[in-house]
């Protein structure tokens, strides 16, 4: 090993096992499970299936730690990996976009962490370190920072960082209430139960449970308005459970949650069990989302979200930065686009309205499948079958509540565009960070005259489309060719 080259933490092996442990735990307990019982007393072969496994990935895991080598370079991160095939890559600082910092209960315990480099392109990270000293990845991070300033093996020293947002526990408690995380949580538990047993006897336990009540009520001889009360109560109290158990769950996500900003780069820290830091470079900001539904309102608050340009695989992990305000009055919201973006006037002064000819055109997509539902239930039951039709006046309203709410606001640095009502949000962009237009006329379109221009930036996994919809033709035209001369401009200014 070169003297330069260092290896990953000893009890790095350890990690990279109970990763793939977790990865393979629902086949390996079918196996167990559900495999052939032998009549005899000799082991039987499902038993050494899973020893084998086991072995196997033992034996990649002290591989893998045995084969990995990273060097710090003066501005690149260099790593050797592989016993057959050795692989080695050059990592220079400015391509990494987002660093991530993770540590569980069981790094915490061993005083480690996992460090993770992210770039702009591929569903993979750049490195992807598992696992390092705490004080190492902390410094590698600090080194990244500062695009490697400092010699390696030197601590950095860290400037002082501004406080931009903290969330105390009363707005954990709003965040858990608006949220209500639980159904997500009871939705997978239901699925891996399903995936775990066999759908006969979930079924029959379903059954069985179900015969129990309807029998322990009936022996109380519980008159009708009894029985409906009953219920009510039961049902209440399990939304009371479900807002309880969204609560926990949103206190042991957001707690200690922490937004920072150093040199120009943002850094979130949050987390109970599993403390999770990541940080990205202001510049690296691709898009921003306001967010605010139903019950923001009734609590007076709002969220923000961003978009970086980060493989697909960090936005599913949930590891990117992409919260920078879960839950925050949205004067704090504004404060903090306006802070973070100060050449740019948020809120926009004024909002273009789009055409409200055709607005009924958003309710469309309701059609079908309520004419499908009202159509089955009809032909089970009867006139009772009909009821699914009362959707179609709300979906109305919702699109014409819509289409009156839409707006775009464009200017000499950003374009703004808003939409929804009764879940409302707001995309803004900087000019420079738009990567291409694209004008798009349906059937519709065309039948009203109308175009949709849509704005393409990197890094928007989940995010509302930053659309233009229901412009008026000629006006979406005179947008295309402005935004399409101010992009060509800009990129012969670089």
């Amino acid at each position: 090993m070169d003297a330069g080259e260092r290896r990953l933490h000893p009890w790095s092996w350890l990690f990279v096992l109970q990763q793939q442990i977790q990865q393979l735990l629902l086949p390996l307990v079918a196996v167990l499970v559900f495999g052939s019982r032998g009549d005899d007393d000799s082991l039987p072969y499902h038993h050494w299936i899973t020893a084998a496994v086991i072995v196997a990935v033992l034996a990649s895991a002290l591989a893998q730690y045995w084969s990995y080598r990273y060097r710090i370079g003066t501005d690149t991160l260099s790593i050797r990996s592989g016993i057959f095939e050795r692989t080695r890559r050059e990592i220079p600082f400015a391509r990494i976009h987002n660093v991530v910092v993770h540590q569980n209960l069981l790094h915490r315990l061993f005083g480690v962490a996992e460090l993770r480099l992210e770039s702009a392109a591929g569903d993979k990270p750049e490195a992807q370190m598992r696992v390092l000293k705490l004080e190492q990845a902390l410094e590698l991070e600090r080194l990244i920072r500062h695009r490697g300033s400092a010699a390696p093996g030197v601590m950095v020293q860290e400037p002082a960082a501004d406080v931009l947002l903290t969330l105390p526990l009363p707005e954990l408690v709003r965040q858990g209430l608006i949220s209500n995380r639980a159904i997500v949580v009871l939705a997978a538990a239901v699925g891996a139960a399903y995936q775990l047993f066999p759908r006969r006897a979930m079924e029959d336990v379903i059954t069985q449970q179900g015969r129990q009540m309807f029998g322990y009520a009936s022996q109380l001889q519980l008159g009708t308005p009894t029985l409906v009360i009953t219920g009510l109560m039961v049902v209440l109290l399990a939304l009371v459970l479900l807002r309880v158990l969204s609560i926990g769950l949103a206190i042991v996500q957001y707690h200690g949650f922490r937004l920072t900003e150093a040199d120009r780069r943002l850094t979130v820290e949050r987390g109970l069990l599993t403390r999770l830091r990541s940080s990205v470079a202001r510049r690296r900001i691709q898009a921003w989302t306001l967010r605010e539904g139903a019950l923001h309102r009734l609590f007076k608050r709002r969220q923000l979200r961003v978009d970086i340009a980060a493989g697909g695989a960090a936005e599913k992990d949930g590891r990117a930065l992409k919260e920078l305000a879960p839950l925050a009055p949205p004067d704090t919201c504004d404060g903090l686009l306006q802070q973070l973006l100060p050449q740019i006037q948020w809120p926009p002064s004024q909002w273009h309205a789009v055409s409200t000819r055709g607005w009924w055109r958003l309710c469309l997509p309701a059609l079908l499948p309520v004419a499908i539902l009202t159509a089955v239930l009809t032909h089970e039951t009867g006139a009772p079958g009909l009821l699914p039709l009362l959707w179609l006046p709300w979906s109305a309203l919702k699109a014409h509540r819509q289409v009156s709410r839409m707006g775009y606001s464009i200017d000499a640095q950003r374009v703004a565009v808003r939409g929804g009502w009764w879940n409302r949000w707001w995309r803004i962009a900087e000019l420079d960070k738009l990567q291409a237009l694209r004008l798009d006329r349906s059937p519709l379109d065309r039948a009203f005259g109308t175009a949709t221009l849509t704005l393409d930036t990197a890094g928007a996994f989940g995010a509302p489309p930053l659309q233009l919809r229901l412009l008026e033709e000629t006006r979406a035209r005179e947008l295309l060719d402005q935004l399409g001369a101010e992009l060509a401009r800009r990129k012969l200014r670089w």
